[in-house]
């Protein structure tokens, strides 16, 4: 640039490019702070970059990035004789991990298998660049160094932290019909719970004895001979009491039919 030689102005106005060292000492100018993380916005967005595996969009990416140097370049410290790039590296990572961490994925998944995600992701962007070809889960393992059930835990993982939801299309094209449709199907023993809830409320109202013989009538399925054997009755008793019991049910469930 033409005016990289040119000092920082004592009004804050960046009027030059000095030595980088001279940009840290006036590190509290806005200008040469600006001009600092404008130096190193590339290398933020490599990091950036390397993070694209998910649908996160690149600019929400870059911008954690550029957030996370903007930090780094307030904590640097130059008396202590470190790179900038090697201080800021962890800072830039640690953002983006958090970021796809808390606000990205909507099913968290613990750190360790995270950071196994990205690993496996790395490693299959390596493997497939060397082999001209998708790697194995055989050998991502052999890359990393770990088993083979690590690797596949953490490709599991990383396609349960998106889950498809219910109403999305298919996938075979624009006709195909939403899981939910799919998987969905209508429950006939809804009408039924119903019912019973409502007969229940009903023969409340009923007698033991009654309720007793409606239990041995409709559930257990017995004869009124055998009930009447059951209780101690005659059939006529049975009889009486089941047309008894029905009627006041009947009387319970439409007052109006009274």
């Amino acid at each position: 640039m033409e005016t990289a030689n040119r000092p920082i102005s004592n009004s804050g106005t960046l009027t030059g490019l000095a030595g980088e060292d001279a940009l840290w000492e006036r590190r509290e100018d806005a200008a040469a702070r600006d001009e600092l993380a404008a130096r190193y916005m590339d290398f933020a967005r490599r990091i950036a970059l390397s993070f694209r595996t998910g649908p996160e969009p690149v600019d929400d990416l870059v911008q954690v990035a550029s957030l996370a140097l903007v930090k780094a370049i307030d904590r640097f410290d130059p008396s202590r004789g470190i790179p900038f790039q090697a201080f800021a590296s962890p800072t830039i990572n640690g953002e983006l991990k958090r970021h796809f961490r808390d606000r990205v994925a909507p099913v968290r998944v613990p750190r360790s298998l995270y950071e196994r995600i990205a690993e496996v992701d790395h490693a299959v962007n390596d493997l497939s660049a060397e082999l001209k070809r998708g790697p194995s889960v055989a050998e991502i393992a052999d890359e990393l160094e770990t088993a083979e059930y690590e690797v596949l835990e953490a490709i599991e993982a990383k396609q349960s932290r998106y889950p498809v939801s219910m109403e999305s299309p298919g996938r075979s094209g624009p006709d195909d019909v939403a899981p939910a449709e799919r998987i969905g199907t209508e429950d006939d023993t809804f009408d039924e719970v119903e019912d019973n809830l409502t007969l229940r409320a009903a023969a409340d109202e009923l007698s033991e004895t009654e309720k007793q013989v409606l239990r041995l009538r409709f559930r257990e399925d017995l004869t009124q001979s055998e009930i009447a054997e059951r209780i101690g009755y005659s059939q006529m008793h049975v009889s009486r009491i089941l047309r008894r019991s029905i009627e006041r049910m009947r009387q319970e469930l439409d007052p109006a039919a009274a």
